[in-house]
């Protein structure tokens, strides 16, 4: 049997960031539950906006027609079948990281619907205030739920919780043990 495959995102700037931390966790539980894992970092890659050009939508070119790392992800992305996006909330939602990275999913959209269809997804979220809605981390949410099934994706579980200092989250460990079960669901459901 062919192992599963899970990619993670950090869309955090922190490489030992909370946000990634809890990322790790799910990694780890992927792992045990047997599948093979490939993780990300945003931050050190050069990812530009969407210019809105509509090149993927005319299929002159497979992806995206920007020369930027996106032409890496974009085979991952499909090749995966499970993935998790892990951002911090800045700014009462994703980081910018993250949202460039989702931005270009445009490009695996056509007539026909989207080549994300049907891939399973865990979201990974942190944020300083312990509020979901004063932290802004429920517009995050509400941006996977409604953005993740207008593609057709299924959301296999969410983690998500408060820390302000980077490392903070460790101490949470409902929160890191949610994490872990995340991944081994996410590589028995994909």
């Amino acid at each position: 049997m062919e192992k599963k495959k899970v990619m993670i995102v950090l869309g955090s700037p922190r490489k030992k960031g909370n946000s990634s931390i809890l990322a790790k966790q799910v990694a780890a539980g992927a792992k045990a539950g047997g599948a093979l894992v490939e993780t990300f970092y945003l931050h050190d890659m050069n990812i530009r906006p969407c210019t809105a050009c509509d090149a993927c939508r005319k299929k002159t070119k497979i992806d995206c027609v920007l020369d930027d790392d996106m032409q890496k992800l974009y085979p991952k992305l499909r090749s995966a079948d499970a993935i998790v996006v892990a951002s911090p909330i800045y700014w009462f939602t994703v980081s910018a990281q993250t949202k460039l990275f989702m931005d270009r999913w445009y490009a695996l959209g056509s007539d026909e619907g989207y080549e994300l269809a049907g891939k399973k997804f865990g979201i990974v979220l942190t944020y300083a205030d312990a509020d979901p809605f004063i932290s802004g981390a429920v517009n995050a949410l509400r941006t996977f739920q409604d953005a993740l099934n207008f593609i057709g994706a299924k959301i296999v579980g969410m983690v998500y919780g408060s820390a302000w200092k980077a490392g903070e989250i460790r101490r949470n460990k409902e929160l890191m043990a949610a994490a872990l079960e995340l991944g081994k669901k996410l590589a028995a459901e994909a």
